[in-house]
């Protein structure tokens, strides 16, 4: 893992060679990386709410769309000292001493970050997506996939499958924001009357303790939410969120742009609403949305009217539009996990090198 990068210097000097995975997206790791050069080059510190929407020239191959908007939630401190900006560079230039680096990603997803991150670590494996990857190895091998599985400490609510079932064909937003993300009782209100006065149906995710407020009154909302939209909305605690994107019924995904949950949507083929928390997530609302075209960035704004204008977007007025980009991205992604693909063969061959790996170790 990438923050554990004290173990290079032991690996280091016991001459074992050692490989990093990296669990971030590759771009928001790019620009971890370029952090000292954009404060070198005078583009940060941020002066202000008007300078939010400066574009940061100093990040190579995102020189045309990363503004200071987009940066990690870090950045937007005064301070250019700040103990956790010191911190992630630090432990992420230190990563790129590894021999090798895995990324989730794939090279039709992210080539010019991957031709980048080369310049510094000629030996880059990106061999995602790995729900997707898995999936197919999976299917080869057993006939089954991954969605037989659990990968969440969550209690699952399968009841809202049954629920899905009975929407017409990609009719329903699917919205959740993770397992870290809270709300406030103000957010969740003006989240949830955008999501109804669009007329669209939703599968909302509030996860307990989600919603920050007094004793009880996280609860009372969610209550009072669900008796007031019951025949347009369904709400769990949390969703078997693969299952969720690839139903039918689910046209759209509302999502704080965790990586995996990004990967997980493009796999899908699901378009994307944007609403970032934290981490690699302001990076990635914008990859979506100006580079793969795939969704809109709502990130700094919890407004019920804007809420409504982007679902009815991205579920009615430009749906075909997303929909066919969505598409046209799911099937590339799907090819490089495949037998053959860039993914696929990627992985085979982080096997092979790392087999190669140990028997030179042994016969020294």
């Amino acid at each position: 893992m990438g923050f554990l990068s004290l173990v290079l210097d032991f690996a280091k000097e016991l001459g074992i060679p050692i490989i990093i995975f990296r669990t971030s997206s590759p771009r928001s790791f790019w620009v971890s990386y370029s952090i000292p050069d954009i404060i070198q080059a005078g583009e940060l510190p941020i002066n202000g709410s008007e300078d939010m929407d400066r574009l940061i020239t100093t990040v190579p191959g995102m020189e045309t769309y990363l503004r200071c908007r987009d940066l990690p939630t870090f950045c937007r401190k005064l301070d250019i000292e700040d103990s956790i900006m010191k911190l992630v560079v630090k432990q992420t230039r230190k990563s790129l001493q590894a021999d090798a680096l895995i990324l989730n990603t794939a090279e039709e997803l992210d080539g010019p970050i991957l031709s980048q991150i080369r310049t510094k670590c000629p030996r880059v494996y990106a061999v995602g997506p790995l729900h997707a990857q898995l999936n197919t190895r999976l299917n080869a091998k057993h006939g089954e996939s991954y969605d037989h599985f659990s990968n969440t400490l969550w209690e699952v609510d399968k009841s809202c499958i049954f629920w899905l079932n009975k929407q017409p064909n990609r009719s329903v937003i699917y919205v959740s924001f993770g397992s870290i993300t809270s709300t406030s009782r103000e957010q969740l209100v003006e989240l949830w009357y955008g999501l109804l006065n669009s007329k669209t149906k939703f599968l909302l995710v509030v996860r307990p303790n989600s919603v920050i407020g007094k004793d009880g009154e996280g609860e009372d909302v969610v209550m009072e939410l669900m008796e007031k939209s019951k025949d347009r909305s369904y709400i769990v605690n949390w969703a078997p969120q693969e299952a969720v994107l690839n139903h039918p019924a689910v046209g759209g995904f509302f999502t704080h742009n965790g990586w995996n949950s990004t990967l997980e949507s493009i796999v899908a083929g699901v378009p994307m609403i944007c609403w970032p928390y934290f981490a690699d997530q302001h990076v990635n609302s914008r990859v979506v949305s100006e580079v793969w075209k795939i969704g809109l960035d709502m990130k700094d704004v919890c407004d019920r009217k804007i809420v409504e204008k982007m679902v009815n977007d991205v579920m009615v007025d430009r749906k075909e539009e997303f929909a066919k980009s969505a598409y046209e991205m799911a099937k590339v992604t799907n090819q490089c996990v495949n037998v053959g693909g860039s993914s696929y063969s990627n992985l085979d061959c982080l096997v092979e090198d790392i087999r190669i790996m140990s028997l030179k170790k042994l016969t020294k």
